[in-house]
């Protein structure tokens, strides 16, 4: 059986920005040019990964029918990257 561990993985981010300041994150960039469209924002707080540690915003998003976290912390964005072992 395989475990599954997960690591902190800076990604790029495209967000749109709209009067009030707010940010809304589009699109997550992997650094091998790998694009996931966010369909759709279901949540944002302040909180810390508990896989990986670190914190910040942390966005609770649709990709691919799926629901992941996508954190901004400070001027960075990471998600919880699975890799299997």
């Amino acid at each position: 059986m395989q475990s599954i561990q997960c690591r902190k993985a800076y990604v790029s981010v495209n967000v749109d920005v709209d009067e009030e300041g707010t940010l809304h994150p589009r699109f997550i960039r992997w650094k091998n040019g790998l694009i996931f469209n966010i369909d759709q924002v279901l949540y944002k707080c302040r909180a810390s990964s508990k896989k990986v540690g670190g914190g910040g915003i942390r966005y609770t998003v649709m990709i691919r029918g799926k629901e992941s976290f996508l954190f901004h912390e400070g001027d960075k964005w990471f998600v919880e990257a699975k890799e299997s072992r």
